[in-house]
Formats: C-alpha cells, sequence, structure tokens
C-alpha cells in the first residue's frame, strides 16, 4: 500500500474515527485503525470499531498502490497531529500484513508496526432492515432535545440510550432516567408511502455515546442521514461517513402513556427570561435540595420562582408570564428546569399542568414538535 495525502486531511479524520477506539481492547487489532486505500476510486477510507460503535469515514488521496493494513490508532494519532502542514506519503511496501508502515513527511520519517487487515472486524451491515431518511439538522435537532434526558444509571440499561420509533411520517426520539421524559417527532425527507400506519413501528434503544458522536460527526457537516436499523444494529450513513451502533436489550417503557391529555393550567412566558432567573437562583437552591418553587398568579399575569435555603438565604424573583388557570403553587427540582429550557430554542416556552404532584409539560412554540415531561417535587410547608 502506497498513498500521499494531506497532514490536516489525515489528522482530522483519525480525530474522527479514534472515538471508535477500544480503550480496553478484547483483542489487539481492535486498538487499531484500519486503512483502506483504493487506486481505482483514489480513496482512503479509516474505520475503528470496539465492537459496540464503529466508525467509518473516508477522503481523496493520491493512492498509488492499493492496499489494507491495520496501525495503532493512539501511535498514528499521536505521530500526525504533531507534524507540520504540507503532504505525508504512506507506505508499507509489499508486506501489508503486519510490516512496518513508513510515514514520510518534509521535516522526517517515521515507521511503525501494525497488524494485517484481515484480522480487524467487520463492521456490521444491515440486509433487510427499517430504512429512514432524514435531514442532519432535523437529526441533531431531534437528538440534542431527548439526549439530554437519559439516564447516566448504568444499572438501568434500557435507560442509558435513546428511544428511536419509525413511525409513518418520520421518526420518533424518546429519552427518560425515570424523573423526566422527553420526546420528540421529527418529519422524514422522504416518507415512504407504503409504510402505513397499521404497520408495527419499529422501536429501538440506541447507546447515548453513539448518538452523542453522531451530534459531533454531523456537525461537520452532511446533508441527507439514511437510517437504517434492525433488531440487533443501527446504522447511520451520509456522504463519505457511517456509523453503526448495537442496541440495548430489554423493554423501554411505555411513556406515551404518562403524557397527560388535558390540562387545568397554562402558561407562556419568555423562555430566556425563565432560564436566566432559574440559573441564578439555583445558586441558593444548590446549597439546600435543589428546589425551586414557582408560583403561578392568575390574576397578575406573574410568574415567581422563590427559594429558601434554611441557614442559608432565600432567593425571589418575579417575571410576567400568560397563565390561564386558578392559582397554583408548585415545585421542581430545579436541575431539570435548566436542562429542558436549554434544549429548546424557541424564544417562548408554554408549561402546562393540572396539580402540584401531577407531571408537567414543558414545549417549545412554533418550533419542534417537543414534550418534556417534569414531575413536581411535594414539598411540606
Amino acid at each position: 500500500m502506497k498513498l500521499v495525502c494531506a497532514q490536516n486531511n489525515l489528522n482530522s479524520h483519525l480525530s474522527l474515527v479514534s472515538r471508535a477506539v477500544s480503550s480496553r481492547p478484547t483483542h489487539p487489532v481492535l486498538a487499531n485503525v484500519l486503512l483502506n486505500a483504493d487506486a481505482a476510486t483514489q480513496r482512503v477510507s479509516l474505520s475503528a470499531f470496539d465492537l459496540s460503535l464503529g466508525i467509518q469515514t473516508s477522503f481523496a488521496a493520491q493512492v498509488q498502490e492499493s492496499g489494507s493494513l491495520t496501525l495503532p490508532a493512539k501511535l498514528l494519532g499521536d505521530i500526525v497531529s504533531r507534524l507540520p502542514d504540507g503532504d505525508i506519503t504512506l507506505d508499507s511496501g509489499a508486506d501489508s500484513d503486519g510490516g512496518l508502515t513508513t510515514l514520510t513527511c518534509a521535516s522526517g520519517r517515521y515507521q511503525m508496526r501494525g497488524m494485517g487487515a484481515e484480522e480487524f472486524p467487520e463492521l456490521p451491515v444491515i440486509e433487510d432492515g427499517e430504512l429512514a431518511t432524514l435531514s442532519a439538522e432535523a437529526l441533531i435537532d431531534g437528538l440534542r432535545g431527548s439526549l439530554f434526558a437519559a439516564s447516566a444509571d448504568e444499572t438501568k440499561q434500557v435507560l442509558t440510550g435513546v428511544h428511536l420509533s419509525l413511525q409513518p411520517d418520520g421518526l420518533e426520539f424518546a429519552a427518560t432516567d425515570g424523573h423526566r421524559l422527553s420526546v420528540v417527532q421529527m418529519i422524514e425527507e422522504d416518507a415512504s408511502p407504503d409504510r402505513s400506519k397499521s404497520e408495527t413501528a419499529l422501536n429501538v434503544t440506541i447507546p447515548a455515546k453513539a448518538l452523542q458522536e453522531l451530534i459531533k460527526m454531523l456537525g461537520q457537516g452532511g446533508s441527507s442521514v439514511a437510517v437504517q436499523f434492525d433488531q440487533g444494529q443501527a446504522i447511520f450513513e451520509w456522504t463519505d461517513q457511517r456509523l453503526t451502533s448495537r442496541l440495548l436489550e430489554g423493554q423501554y417503557p411505555n411513556y406515551r402513556q404518562l403524557i397527560p391529555k388535558q390540562f387545568t393550567h397554562q402558561m407562556t412566558v419568555d423562555r430566556r427570561l425563565l432560564l436566566g432567573a432559574l440559573e441564578r437562583i439555583s445558586v441558593l437552591a444548590d446549597q439546600k435540595n435543589n428546589i425551586v418553587k414557582l408560583s403561578l398568579d392568575g390574576s397578575n399575569q406573574e410568574l415567581t420562582l422563590s427559594v429558601d435555603a434554611q441557614d442559608v438565604g432565600s432567593g425571589r424573583e418575579t417575571m410576567p408570564a400568560q397563565i390561564s388557570g386558578d392559582s397554583l403553587d408548585v415545585a421542581f427540582n430545579v436541575k431539570y428546569l435548566v436542562d429542558g429550557l436549554k434544549a429548546i430554542a424557541t424564544s417562548e416556552v408554554q408549561m402546562q399542568l393540572n396539580t402540584a404532584t401531577s407531571p408537567a409539560i414543558l414545549s417549545p412554540l412554533g418550533s419542534i414538535k417537543m414534550t418534556y415531561l417534569v414531575m413536581p417535587v411535594q414539598v411540606r410547608n
């Protein structure tokens, strides 16, 4: 294998795939990155796979001799990132099965020993899975609106991911940690006309780690993303990049039955105003139990936030709000409200609720269809 490529090109693509390199590999080759050079297409592809998460990317290069080999990901990345700008030549000679590979640049030459490509596990392929196509922007919006609500508790493994449901007209994203729930619905670019409403929608749960990597990768560009899944894997593919992830096993909670259908109280408030006040008052809430009280005053059309941290101090802020329904006092974990408001991008946000102990729903006004459910906290006066 012999190729010439730009240092910045190789460096950026190596840092991309290195996120899928195993930190504690069960086999030595899993600590490597797979390089595949194709003289016919004049492209180089890089792959990394930790048996759960797989990332593949490709870029243009001057490929003089086709070939495949694997090289230690960390060592290769550390060397390439420190090389000066300009062209790099990679040459493994006629021996691509673990011999020495030489990196040559304007300032010098480095050699490293790799392993044969045949030892590297193949990235999963889905033959007959469900397929959806979303714009990269819609996929990012769907993930940003749901990922933050996933659980960090590994003992509830199925809750550490985002649940994706293939609907007749697109994808639904849902995440919950047992205290809050976020559901986002995204319209598919070219929903299949033969996917009927009576058909059983495919439901899969994808680890949050894989989806966090997906957001980073999509942030670097991409127009349409093909999303394909079966009962064991999910594959996201666009332009010159591909991410594969195993699915989380287990029955995801029936979250739709948790969302109330009717409400007796409704409030519309400026999102930035509410977020700013919550962030300020959370300084005091953190001193005690993270609880903030919201007082909805329907007669004066005002929302008051208050925190009383005994032996420390207290805080209170009032802001205008459009409120329908009787006055009501309700308390929440301030972190859950702040997280939800940060995930919403609109200027105004709506809160709907029934009682001080029943679920409250936050949703953006005039944007993506997002439902954020938060359970109030019972407080003794």
